[in-house]
This record gives C-alpha cells, structure tokens and sequence, in this order.
C-alpha cells in the first residue's frame, strides 16, 4: 500500500521593536520613487537570515515622520536561536538613523498591524528657533493658549467618528476610531501632545493637532471644535501640521501572542 505523506513546513514568527528618524524616508511603507524604512529593513534582514524577506509593518507613517517604537512581523524557516545577537547583528547592517530594539518570538498567526490593541502619537512643537529640532519638532511663533487646547483635547474621546481629521480618498472601511486620552503637556522645552486610540486613521493626528493650533491662537472656540467633529468634513478641520513633529511611541499587543516575553 503506498502511502502519500503531505509535509508543510510551519514557519515561525517574530515580532521586531525598532525606531527611526523619519527625515530621510519616505514614510514607513515601500514607495516605487523613494527610500523607506520598510525596505532598508527588509534588506538587513535578507543580508542576515541570507534570504529575502518581506516584513509587515503595524502601520504606516508618512514621509518625515519618526518612530520611537515601531513593530514589524517577519516569517524564517528555522527559529532564531539567538535572538539578542541577531539584533545585534541587524544594528551594525542598518544605517544610524534606524535601530532595532529587541526581536520575539510569537505565535504563527500573530499580525503587527491587526493584532494592536494601542497605539500612542505624540507631536512636538516649539515655539522658538532651535537649531538642533529643525528635524524632529515643529515651530510656531504665534502665542498659543495650550490650556483652551487642553479642553478641547478633552472632547476628542466623547466621539468615535473622525472623518473630519482624515485625508481624502483613503480605501478604509470605516473612520471610526475610539480615542482613550488626549491632552498637551510641557517637557523640555516643547509643548507635547500625545494621544492614544485603538486605530488611527491616516493624516488623523496632524488634522487634530492643526485644528487644535486653531483654537489655541483664539480662531476657534472648543465648541468650534465639537463642530468640526460633528461635520464629519475634512474641509472643516484645520490645516495638517507639518511631519518632522510627529512620532509614533508606542504600540500595545495581548500577551497571549507571544510565545515569550
């Protein structure tokens, strides 16, 4: 009697914690007439594993924009049986504006992007002329009143639709995002506003902080802002600040997707 045996090779998965400077990519994601983060990655670790390999990221940012905590997947054959000096050995491929953090191990089926439960933006903003921030804040010289921003930041989680904070013609099912704390705090010469949502959609952080702006040089009160909410209009927010502000930092998983922490 013979016997037909199927074999499938079950590959294995790893999560991949890095960071970057934004200033000299064109965003997270492969563009076909510009360098990206996505792709200088994803030849580091075809150089090291000694195959190619593609990666998925858990979102994307746009050109210019920086990453203290971005997470990719990637799939090998075989596991990794070392995984701090293959991080080691990633960090001295890589240039020096991308650095890895830590590589683990999850399950087959975990996802960087659908599997995050949170994720955290902040925006930088300075208010005078610093040399060193040309690439990691923004300016604005008009006097700002950050405790009418505040309250308005305050309303953003008592709504869940943000269509009005989201670029035009994006191929989402829905804009429905639920926003768990938002606010602007002082820290080293910036103002920071940091927010934090189960999803963001694209543009959605520069569309709020530039309407936020708005209300802070007195242009819109914070029941202005609740109208722009209520629109549901793009036309209607303010203009998007500018991308060297921004950063993504942090992203949150359940623990149950990983096979060791």
């Amino acid at each position: 009697m013979r016997i037909n045996l199927y074999l499938c090779t079950v590959k294995k998965r790893y999560f991949i914690y890095l960071s970057y400077k934004g200033t000299a990519y064109h965003g997270w994601q492969i563009q076909p007439n510009g360098i990206s983060v996505q792709e200088v990655l994803s030849k580091a670790l075809s150089m090291v594993l000694r195959v190619d390999t593609e990666i998925v990221g858990a979102g994307r940012t746009d050109t210019g924009v920086h990453a203290r905590l971005m997470v990719a997947h990637f799939d090998v054959e075989d596991d990794i049986e070392n995984l701090v000096a293959f991080a080691v050995k990633l960090n001295s491929i890589l240039p020096r504006d991308i650095a890895v953090y830590k590589v683990v191990a999850v399950k087959p089926d975990a996802h960087a992007r659908f599997d995050a439960v949170a994720r955290r933006y902040e925006y930088h903003l300075v208010t005078n002329k610093d040399v060193f921030k040309t690439d990691t804040a923004a300016r604005f010289n008009e006097r700002l009143d950050f405790e009418l921003m505040n309250k308005a930041s305050a309303v953003l989680p008592e709504y869940i639709d943000f269509t009005s904070f989201s670029k035009l013609h994006t191929d989402v099912k829905t804009n429905n995002c639920v926003i768990a704390f938002a606010r602007w705090e002082q820290s080293n010469g910036e103002w920071v506003f940091t927010i934090e949502a189960d999803r963001f959609l694209r543009n959605m952080v520069r569309a709020i902080v530039g309407t936020l702006i708005e209300v802070g040089r007195g242009k819109m009160s914070v029941e202005g802002f609740r109208a722009v909410i209520e629109a549901k209009n793009r036309c209607k927010a303010g203009t998007s600040v500018p991308a060297q502000g921004l950063y993504l930092v942090d992203i949150q998983y359940p623990t149950e997707i990983f096979t060791e922490l």
